[in-house]
C-alpha cells in the first residue's frame, strides 16, 4: 500500500528523532532566510525538538528585514525534516545538526514574506500545469586575503580559466569545501578556477528547484565558513574588482512531465520541443522585468556593463555565450539533458524568488504559446547601441533603478512574489539606490578632484 504523504512526514520526523537521539547531537540549527536571501539561524536543544517538530518555534517577524509589521508580528518557523543534515563542521564533541525551515503564520497558513514558500507557490502553479523544474546553478565566487573595505580587494592568485593551482590556499580551501558539501549531502558536478584571478567556480548537480535553493543557500555559507576558517575572506559580490569579469550563477533549467524531459522533440530539427520554445521565449519577454530580482544588488550591474561573460541584451542562441539564454547541445543519447542556460543570474540573489521569477516568466510562456524570436547568430558583446536598435534586440536594465522601474509595471512579478515581497522589496531596493546615487566614488575623486 502506498503511503500517504502524512506518513511520509511522520517516517522523516521519526528518522530526525531517531538521528539526533543515536548521535548524541546537542544543538539544531534552524535555517531561513529573509527577503533578500541573508541566511537566518536559530538554535534549538534536543530536548525542544519533537515539539519544534509538530508544532514549529513561534518567533517575532517583526525583528527581520521583510517579514511582518509590528501589529502582526509573530511567526511560525516549521522544520522541513526531508532536509535534515548533521552539520559537518561542528564539534565532534559536541554534534549539530541543521533543518532549513517554511515560515507560516501562527494558524499554519504560508507567510507571505516567506521566500522559501513563495518558491513553494510557484512549484505548485508549475506541477498543475503537469511540470517540475529542475536546476543546475554554476556558482561563482572570489577569495580575498581579507575583508577590509577601506582599500582594493587583494586577490589570493593570479591565475585563469581551468588553472592548476595544486600549492596554493584557494586550491586547499575549494577542496575543502567539495568534502564538506558531500557530507551536506549536496552533489557537485565540476569545480575549477575561473578567468579572473582569485575566482573560482562550482558547478552543483541537477535537481528540483526547491531543493536546489535550498543547496544554494547551504553552499554560500560552506564556502565563507571554510574561507574564514582558513583566515581568509570569500565573497559572492557580484563585481568586486576592476577589469575581471565577475561573477555569475549560469543557471540551467528543464522542465520534467511525467517523468520525461518536456523539452526535447525528437522529430524537431533541432532537439527542442514547443514547450522548451515557449519557456524560452517568456522568459525573454519578460527579462527585463525579472532582472531586479535576479540581479538585486547596485553592484550587480557593474559585472552586466562590464560585459565579458556577462550578457547585455535579450537574447538567445543555441552555442553563443553572448546570448541571455543559451541552448546547450546535449550530448549524443542524453536527451533528459535538454536544457537551456540563463545567463544573467548572479550569485548575491535570494535563490528562492529567483528561481520563481523565471519559472514564472517561462510557464507564462508556454501557458501563452509565445513565439520564438529569431536566434542571435552574432557576437552581442561588440554592439554598439545603434547596432543594437536596427537589430531590434533590447537590452537588460543597465542599472538598478531602471530595474526596479520595469519590475513596478510588472503584473507577472508581482503575481510571482505575492503583493507583501513586491511591495518590500521595492521600497527597499529603492532606499539602496538612493543610498549609493548619495555617495562620492574614489571613481569621482580620482576623476574630477584634481581637475575641478
Amino acid at each position: 500500500m502506498e503511503k500517504t504523504s502524512e506518513d511520509r512526514l511522520r517516517d522523516q520526523r521519526d528518522y530526525v528523532l531517531r538521528t539526533v537521539e543515536e548521535r548524541g547531537v546537542r544543538l539544531i540549527r534552524l535555517w531561513f532566510t529573509d527577503v533578500l536571501g541573508r541566511h537566518k539561524s536559530v538554535a534549538i536543544s534536543p530536548a525542544e525538538l519533537e515539539t519544534v517538530l509538530e508544532e514549529g518555534l513561534q518567533f517575532d517577524g517583526s525583528a527581520i528585514d521583510g517579514f511582518s509589521r509590528i501589529q502582526e508580528s509573530d511567526v511560525l518557523a516549521r522544520p522541513d525534516a526531508a532536509t535534515f543534515e548533521l552539520l559537518p563542521w561542528a564539534d565532534p564533541d559536541e554534534p549539530s545538526g541543521t533543518i532549513f525551515c517554511d515560515i507560516t503564520n501562527l494558524d499554519g497558513t504560508p507567510f507571505a514574506g516567506d521566500p522559501r514558500q513563495v518558491l513553494r507557490r510557484n512549484v505548485a502553479r508549475a506541477r498543475a500545469a503537469g511540470f517540475e523544474m529542475f536546476c543546475a546553478p554554476e556558482v561563482e565566487f572570489f577569495y580575498f586575503a581579507d575583508s577590509d573595505t577601506t582599500s582594493p580587494p587583494v586577490p589570493l592568485d593570479q591565475a585563469s580559466y581551468f588553472d592548476l593551482t595544486t600549492a596554493d590556499v584557494a586550491s586547499d580551501l575549494r577542496k575543502q569545501t567539495l568534502h564538506m558539501l558531500e557530507a551536506l549531502s549536496i552533489p557537485v558536478e565540476y569545480s575549477f578556477h575561473e578567468d579572473s584571478p582569485s575566482q573560482h567556480e562550482i558547478d552543483l548537480q541537477y535537481t528540483d528547484a526547491l531543493a536546489m535553493a535550498d543547496s544554494i543557500m547551504t553552499l554560500r555559507l560552506a564556502v565563507k565558513k571554510i574561507a574564514m576558517d582558513r583566515g581568509v575572506y570569500a565573497t559572492f559580490m557580484p563585481k568586486p574588482l576592476n577589469g575581471v569579469q565577475g561573477s555569475g550563477m549560469h543557471t540551467h533549467l528543464s522542465l520534467f512531465s511525467n517523468g520525461a524531459n518536456a523539452f526535447h522533440d525528437p522529430d524537431a530539427e533541432d532537439g527542442l520541443s514547443q514547450t522548451a520554445r515557449g519557456f524560452i521565449a517568456g522568459l525573454l519577454h519578460h527579462a527585463r522585468e525579472i532582472t531586479a530580482v535576479t540581479n538585486q544588488l547596485v553592484n550587480s550591474y557593474k559585472r552586466i556593463n562590464e560585459g565579458y561573460e556577462a550578457p547585455r541584451y535579450v537574447s538567445w542562441a543555441h552555442n553563443n555565450r553572448s546570448a541571455l539564454v543559451r541552448v546547450p547541445i546535449p550530448k549524443p543519447g542524453k536527451v533528459d539533458s535538454t536544457r537551456i542556460e540563463y545567463r544573467a543570474v548572479d550569485p548575491a540573489c535570494n535563490p528562492y524568488l529567483a528561481f520563481s521569477v523565471l519559472l514564472a516568466a517561462g510557464l507564462r510562456g508556454v501557458e501563452e504559446g509565445m513565439d520564438l524570436p529569431a536566434e542571435a547568430r552574432v557576437n552581442l558583446y561588440d554592439l554598439s547601441r545603434s547596432e543594437q536598435r536596427d537589430l531590434g534586440v533590447a537590452g537588460l536594465p543597465t542599472n538598478l533603478s531602471e530595474a526596479l522601474d520595469e519590475m513596478e509595471e510588472s503584473s507577472l512579478v508581482r503575481d510571482a512574489l505575492g503583493d507583501h515581497i513586491f511591495e518590500w522589496f521595492l521600497r527597499n531596493k529603492r532606499a539602496e539606490w538612493s543610498q549609493y546615487q548619495r555617495q562620492v566614488t574614489p571613481f569621482e575623486l580620482e576623476t574630477y578632484l584634481p581637475n575641478w
